[in-house]
């Protein structure tokens, strides 16, 4: 049995003073492969580092929505010349988020836009991060779809219909700790949905499960989240864990 967290900031400074030990103690809760979303350009020689010395952690690029400024193109030009030094497993962190500031709305979407393609050019996924903002995320998803566009909506927490919308647009949900949370509220869409559209995440060191919840967040907690699920949906753990590493594994090939 073996797991694959499809999203985790192993790069962050949280993990400074451990990395090492806390990857060791992912391959010894059965994850064999780390997903790591990049958030801006000051976090890209860490994670490549860490892939050099792990070939079992993978990079992604792109620029998280909290990081979009008035600069964003400029670094989002920066960003794309690595696409013809080396290859990346996807695109992401992209995506919209609201909850924290409005200021660059527009230059959260132009941003997005602009990723999209990046994954539709070189044929690789990309990672959704949509926070207050699910409905917008939709539909420049629905505006750049063009049959080949695919990815995950990364730490999903919408409802059974938006599930759905999603999946409709060929993409897959990452479920995380949040799934493991009294009122995370993601029962309902994991009862209604088949595993065969889902993803384990931690998005370490962020949203521990439970019973790790309000501790840094690391990839070894990843089977309390399959154990969540398969209590939900009342299957085994094997199945959970079969299911969503087969699924990682044809994202990303």
């Amino acid at each position: 049995m073996t797991y694959i967290d499809s999203h985790a900031h192993v790069f962050s400074p949280e993990f400074e003073q451990d990395r090492e030990e806390m990857l060791q103690r992912a391959l010894a809760a059965h994850v064999t492969e780390v997903y790591m979303p990049n958030i801006d350009l000051s976090s890209l020689q860490t994670m490549f580092q860490i892939e050099k010395d792990h070939p079992w952690c993978h990079s992604l690029l792109g620029l998280h929505p909290c990081h979009v400024f008035q600069d964003y193109k400029e670094v989002l030009g920066e960003m794309e010349q690595w696409f013809s030094v080396r290859s990346f497993k996807g695109v992401g962190e992209a995506g919209l988020d609201y909850y924290w500031d409005k200021t660059f709305v527009q230059e959260q979407k132009e941003a997005l836009r602009i990723q999209c393609g990046w994954a539709k050019q070189y044929q690789i996924p990309i990672v959704l991060h949509t926070r207050d903002a699910f409905q917008d995320t939709l539909e420049i998803i629905k505006e750049q779809q063009d049959g080949t566009l695919r990815g995950i909506f990364h730490c999903f927490s919408g409802t059974v219909a938006e599930a759905q919308a999603a999946i409709d647009q060929n993409f897959l949900l990452g479920i995380g700790g949040v799934s493991t949370f009294k009122n995370g509220g993601l029962a309902p869409v994991l009862e209604a949905i088949d595993l065969k559209h889902v993803v384990l995440e931690t998005d370490s060191p962020y949203l521990a499960p439970v019973p790790k919840r309000g501790k840094r967040n690391e990839p070894s907690y990843l089977p309390y989240v399959a154990a969540r699920i398969s209590e939900i949906k009342s299957c085994t753990l094997d199945e959970v864990a079969a299911v969503t590493t087969a699924n990682a594994k044809n994202l990303f090939a």
